[in-house]
């Protein structure tokens, strides 16, 4: 018997069809050899601290840095999983082969090999490596199975991944809270969270100190046609009048006329950042709305898988782009873009199809299966896909490009415009609804000029404006996911962007989740489509003085140590001791911190349309959250690394131990003070001052001292 592990119902119910086991058990489906079960995301997950060291599970400055010799995994207690897990323990013993069919990326290799792990598999597993979950795609992937072993690095890199998200954001949260948080708030510190919040605090503090001055442009008007000065800007009005008083009284003479034409290819395929930047900018989608609803195309197989970085296609699909225009000539609003590429053989760019830019799964494009049944957004969504795919196989964009010379005395002037000869790829475009596209005005080069011939002359308008240098713009989601992809270095040329792809902070699947933590710790706030952050987004960045935790270009390079890993470049042994290294360092500069920071507490709220916390980044207790799967079932995703409170527990006022038993930390209550191990029957309590407000650090410091002499004496 061959067991078949997939990452959720629906998907076990597809692979079961396809393979002949129609025949539904409890928690499996069985047939024709095979047995095909399913996990719901995230069965198990790294144990908390006090199952590695029962002293671990007291908030004090003691106990860090936290680092267990071995990390040990643990089955998540919920009554659902543990039903689920046990069928899956049971079908492992009896197998004679394990394929795993789990969502074929970095956290879908890591959800199955933990279960697996878990359920003692002894027996020898295969891997489904697909694409996308049409029937085709799964029939061939089945007819080339891979054996598990060539997919240990990407395991090792998940597995490092998560090792090292516990590892920075347990010891570092409970860091930050016990020494700054105000024994109020728990201060939720993350590899990736806290640079990406970096990046908007310095973003925002920018535009908050910026200092507007004044300069001016000298512009003439000849023919109707806007000339610009080429010297630039002018610093001071009186230069400005000089310049304009040269030009004011003499005649305007074309110098110069060049035309040049060239092409424009079509914008390259999407990957998830792409299409995530896209939708936000045209429908002004959350980076976490975009990949649910991508996510949802592509288990309704109308689209290939959506956590790519990549924009390319390799060149085994070439083959089926017919076919997936077919489908896409079958859809009315596409027949007259698709058609027209059926008549004959398809062009094969090296900005499509390059396998070497193309690692586990090629960029995001429609499948052959026609939509049906979609929402509106979804439809929103697959439009876009659909047409950057078509506008890929469509011929380059003809430009004529007109740059006129012009001088008045002896001040140059220049203009330039674009003209449009074959609109080429263009024409996918042009149709778009208008209120699911946001169109930007023109800018200058993009005008049609008049026909200029080199000497003629004649008056002209000339005008000294005057205007104001402007700020940057504050972060929106689209922005900031592109700083996410290049460690914070805006680029607009795409190669570029791909070389500094390698060191982003973040993947491309986690960091729409990423933002969605900093809206739930209450870090950011949204204003219309602008990110800002909150007064305790800022001082906690303030109060942060390691750079190793805050600077997006040292994240960056740790999150391509990662991909190296994934690639076999790098050891995961020598990756994790490094991390563990700046982890005992961060912890102890910290400690020897004198001084008298702390950040202020702001009241918790989710962003608009909900939050969804981030996996390793969070800091709530370790309790499984759920989300609606299909047919009833409902998916467990990771549950959020511990790095807050334990369950009706409170963190410890500093680090001060209890003047009755002398070994449990104090703690704030919400009357009085309390001790930690009042559950093993230490009495301590310290009822709060007359005015019922919790004591200052003085205060309480005297309070004790006072409340020990006292004991003492009796």
């Amino acid at each position: 018997m061959k067991v078949c592990i997939a990452e959720k119902p629906s998907v076990a119910k597809e692979i079961a069809d396809i393979l002949g086991a129609g025949s539904r058990k409890e928690g499996y489906y069985e047939g024709n050899g095979y047995c095909v079960t399913w996990t719901f995301g995230h069965l198990c997950t790294l144990k908390e601290p006090h199952e590695y060291a029962p002293q671990w599970k007291s908030w004090s400055l003691w106990t860090l840095p936290m680092i267990p010799p071995r990390f040990g995994i643990k089955l998540i207690r919920d009554k659902g999983i543990e039903k689920q897990f046990a069928v899956i323990e049971r079908l492992m013993s009896e197998a004679e082969a394990v394929i795993n069919c789990g969502d074929a990326g970095q956290e879908g290799e890591l959800i199955q090999r933990w279960v697996m792990q878990k359920a003692g598999c002894k027996c020898p597993v295969y891997r489904l490596w697909i694409s996308s979950l049409t029937e085709e795609s799964i029939r061939e992937g089945f007819a080339s199975l891979r054996r598990q072993e060539e997919f240990d690095t990407l395991y090792e890199a998940g597995l490092s991944r998560a090792i090292g998200d516990w590892l920075l954001g347990i010891n570092a949260t409970r860091l930050y809270t016990i020494r700054y948080g105000q024994n109020r708030q728990v201060l939720s510190i993350g590899r990736v969270q806290t640079p990406t919040l970096a990046l908007i605090v310095a973003r925002q503090l920018e535009i908050e100190n910026f200092v507007p001055q004044p300069y001016w442009e000298l512009k003439t008007v000849y023919r109707d046609t806007v000339f610009s000065v080429t010297k630039g800007r002018f610093p001071t009005v009186e230069e400005g009048q000089a310049f304009l008083e040269q030009v004011r009284d003499v005649p305007f003479e074309v110098t110069d006329v060049s035309k040049k034409q060239g092409r424009e290819a079509p914008p390259r395929l999407f990957d998830l950042t792409s299409l995530q930047v896209e939708c936000n900018r045209k429908f002004a989608y959350s980076a976490d709305d975009t990949l649910k609803i991508i996510q949802s195309l592509y288990e309704k197989k109308v689209t290939t898988y959506p956590r790519v970085d990549t924009t390319f296609l390799s060149d085994d699909i070439y083959p089926k782009v017919p076919g997936i225009l077919q489908t896409l000539r079958g859809i009315p609003a596409y027949e007259g873009l698709a058609a027209p590429l059926l008549g004959g053989k398809l062009p094969k760019s090296k900005k499509v199809f390059d396998n070497s830019k193309v690692t586990d799964h090629h960029a995001i494009i429609p499948t052959h299966v026609r939509p049906g049944h979609l929402t509106d957004t979804e439809r929103r969504v697959y439009d876009l896909v659909a047409r950057r795919f078509m506008a890929a196989f469509h011929p380059d964009c003809k430009v004529a490009t007109t740059t006129v010379l012009g001088r008045a005395g002896e001040v140059e002037f220049k203009t330039s415009g674009k003209q449009i000869l074959e609109p080429g790829w263009r024409v996918v475009f042009e149709k778009e609804p208008a209120a699911a596209v946001e169109r930007e005005k023109p800018d200058d080069e993009e005008r049609v000029l008049p026909d200029f011939v080199k000497g003629e002359c004649g008056p002209h308008e000339p005008e000294l404006g005057e205007k104001w240098t402007q700020p940057p713009k504050y972060y929106t989601e689209a922005t900031l996911l592109r700083a996410m992809e290049t460690a914070g270095k805006m680029v607009d040329d795409e190669e570029l962007r791909d070389a500094l792809k390698e060191n982003g902070i973040g993947r491309p699947s986690t960091r729409a989740a990423i933002i969605e933590t900093l809206f739930k710790r209450n870090y950011i706030r949204k204003e219309r489509k602008n990110l800002l952050a909150t007064p305790t987004g800022v001082e906690l960045i303030a109060t942060i003085q390691e750079e190793l935790l805050k600077s997006a270009s040292l994240t960056g390079i740790w999150e391509n140590k990662l991909r190296k890993i994934e690639r076999n470049e790098y050891k995961a042994g020598d990756f994790l001791a490094e991390l563990k290294a700046m982890v005992t360092e961060i912890v102890s500069n910290v400690k020897q911190d004198r001084s008298a920071r702390s950040v202020t507490v702001m009241p918790a709220s989710g962003p608009e349309g909900g939050s969804k916390a981030a996996t390793g980044e969070s800091a709530k207790p370790a309790k499984p959250k759920t989300t609606r799967a299909s047919k009833g079932r409902k998916r467990v995703t990771a549950p959020e690394t511990e790095t807050a409170v334990p369950a009706g527990d409170v963190p410890p006022v500093g680090a001060l131990l209890c003047p009755v038993c002398g070994k449990g930390q104090v703690l704030r209550g919400r009357t009085a003070y309390g001790c930690s191990e009042w559950r093993s029957g230490c009495g301590f309590r310290l009822p709060f001052g007359g005015s019922g407000e919790p004591l200052g650090e003085q205060q309480l410091a005297e309070a004790l001292r006072q409340y020990r002499a006292l004991n003492d004496k009796q």
